[in-house]
């Protein structure tokens, strides 16, 4: 088990302030997912820049959820109606519509499969073209099961979860559903009053920045399966209705006496 704390290296715009409900990055380009019925939307904007430069609503009966991307097109998920959206990523058109079962919180790549999460301690292994569940991990820490996974994303052969409500990130090696490292995310937390609903909820790798330890080349997405000893170096951060998106590093934190408690009470 490893401990980590966070260095805020940036606080970045984050346009529109949406209710983020997932996250992702790459080459400078941000995707991000907003919920709520009747205001749900995909949107795309430049790291660092203030306002979104191409948006989508989702159909008003549907509440939009996590994101990732698959080869040449983006998935994102809904909460209760158990619909995925599949989106080109450059026009932002609404290309299909797929059911699949549970509920739909945090989705990401994860090697040659998909994973999503639906606020339980169980993620489902699916494939990336149907969304067709193949089987469930698990998620424990210290022999109790961790519930609350929602944002997904993938690192360095780990799934890293936002943990709802708390302010701390999990990675989770798939293989055997343990919890490998802890992150206190709390430095980049933001208090809105009179906004219960203002969680951490959008976590997204920078890929090209490299690992601590790993020199100058490769970057901080492995798409390769199982764990490695490498914890990916920084992450993009943000929440429901947040001012910034905030670009973090991971730092070695030591140790905690009971970090089974940090992340289920």
């Amino acid at each position: 088990m490893r401990y980590h704390r966070l260095k805020v290296l940036r606080r970045l715009p984050h346009p529109d302030r949406g209710f983020t409900q997932g996250l992702i990055a790459e080459d400078g380009t941000v995707w991000e997912s907003t919920g709520l019925y009747g205001q749900s939307a995909i949107r795309r904007y430049q790291l660092g820049g203030d306002r979104v430069e191409a948006a989508a609503a989702v159909p008003p009966e549907m509440f939009g959820e996590g994101i990732c991307r698959v080869g040449a097109h983006l998935w994102q998920l809904t909460w209760r109606e158990r619909v995925a959206l599949r989106w080109d990523p450059g026009s932002l058109t609404l290309l299909e519509t797929v059911r699949y079962n549970r509920d739909g919180w945090g989705i990401c790549m994860a090697g040659p499969y998909v994973l999503t999460s639906d606020g339980s301690s169980e993620l489902v292994r699916r494939d990336p073209r149907t969304l067709a569940p193949l089987d469930v991990v698990v998620v424990r820490c210290g022999g109790q099961r961790v519930g609350g996974l929602n944002d997904l994303a993938w690192a360095d052969g780990r799934v890293w979860a936002n943990i709802l409500p708390r302010s701390y990130l999990a990675g989770i090696d798939v293989a055997t559903g343990e919890v490998v490292d802890i992150v206190d995310a709390r430095p980049a937390t933001e208090r809105h009053r009179g906004d219960p609903e203002a969680f951490l909820n959008g976590i997204t790798p920078l890929p090209g920045v490299p690992g601590p330890d790993r020199g100058g080349g490769g970057g901080g997405i492995d798409e390769g399966g199982g764990g490695g000893g490498v914890v990916a170096a920084e992450f993009l951060l943000t929440g429901k209705h947040w001012r910034f998106l905030y670009h973090v590093r991971l730092v070695e934190g030591g140790s905690h006496k009971d970090p089974v408690r940090l992340l289920t009470g």
